[in-house]
């Protein structure tokens, strides 16, 4: 057998696994993308007043009556929205977190980023009397103080996955100590709408918020896509990055700044959303059964995630209760947290 006989027949079947991997990575998509419309069209038509899908689709396309105009476009459409855009921004800040830093736990609800964001937007409303918006750009800056503290403290020898996980716990207790604090020595009425968006909802939706968010991630995304070749090759180790021409620090550098950009962005808008971040991209690494970065159906498992966590808090729960999307949310997450931990090996990676 010749070489170039041997190189080919070497390739073939890495070819073909690579082409099975792409179909079963599209056909996954279809699926979340058929169950994200199906939980939409039960978002946009039950409620205290339900439609027929003739209905809806007459809604949608502005052939509505009056009520019903308002009750899906003004009312159930901002809700929806949001809850997917941020559900996607969560998704992908989760990854990136995950994969830059190679440690499961490194999620942004875990290592004190939303936390940050918690503080200061509760520092705001409490201390300072500040708004809504005011609100949002408080969360926003505290999200970016606390994950540049932590990479200061971090970046010792460079930044090291679990070291930034450590340190990031660390600081987030703190900031649960500091919101302990804000709340005991707040007023009772004050501290009941503090608590209510540190759950995290998307009640109260408006469309300056979905613009908000929309904004960032068409910014953010694009960033991502070009710098993915990069993020597979850092998966490789610093070593061999650096050798194949990728500056590992600078390249961590800017991803994790684009993740804390889109947890910052996300917490501004519906408050500190438990788990979405953290158990969006091991769903999505399940199911396509790869160790990639499979952005777009992470992307998609966090919309998901959100909207059936809203619908669920809204429509599902015993004695017509409604809490907020965050509760849900939580109870996904937290036994997956558990189940992690109990099945971490002393390296703190999966085992």
């Amino acid at each position: 057998m010749t070489t170039r006989s041997k190189i080919q027949t070497d390739v073939a079947p890495l070819s073909y696994a690579r082409a099975r991997q792409s179909r079963r990575e599209r056909r996954l998509v279809l699926a979340l993308l058929g169950a994200l419309v199906l939980v939409a069209a039960l978002s946009l038509a039950v409620g205290a007043y339900s439609l027929s899908v003739p209905d809806l689709l007459r809604t949608l396309t502005g052939q509505g009556t009056q009520s019903e105009n308002f009750i899906v476009l003004s009312l159930r459409l901002p809700r929806l929205t949001l809850a997917v855009l941020v559900g996607v921004a969560f998704a992908v800040s989760g990854a990136l977190f995950q994969t830059v830093l190679r440690n499961p736990l490194a999620s942004p609800d875990i290592i004190g980023v939303t936390g940050g964001a918690s503080a200061a937007a509760v520092f705001g409303m409490l201390i300072l009397g500040f708004g809504s918006v005011a609100t949002s750009l408080a969360a926003f800056a505290g999200a970016i103080i606390v994950a540049c503290a932590i990479y200061l403290l971090a970046r010792r020898g460079g930044v090291v996955g679990y070291r930034f996980v450590l340190i990031g716990v660390g600081v987030a207790f703190m900031v649960q100590g500091l919101l302990g604090y804000l709340l005991s020595r707040a007023d009772l009425n004050d501290a009941q709408g503090a608590l209510l968006w540190l759950v995290g909802s998307v009640s109260g939706a408006g469309w300056h918020d979905i613009a908000v968010v929309a904004v960032v991630l068409l910014a953010l995304l694009p960033v991502i896509r070009i710098l993915s070749g990069r993020l597979r090759v850092l998966q490789l180790g610093d070593d061999l990055a650096t050798s194949l021409g990728v500056g590992a620090e600078h390249t961590r550098l800017v991803l994790l700044v684009v993740a804390v950009a889109l947890a910052a962005t996300a917490t501004a808008a519906v408050g500190p959303l438990a788990f979405v971040a953290f158990v969006a991209a091991p769903i999505a690494r399940r199911l396509l059964g790869t160790g990639g970065l499979a952005l777009i159906p992470t992307a998609l498992i966090g919309a998901l995630i959100t909207t059936v966590a809203d619908f669920t808090a809204q429509h599902l729960l015993p004695g017509q209760l409604e809490l907020p999307a965050g509760i849900i949310t939580g109870a996904i997450g937290a036994p997956y947290l558990l189940w992690l931990l109990a099945t971490s090996n002393t390296t703190g990676k999966s085992a």
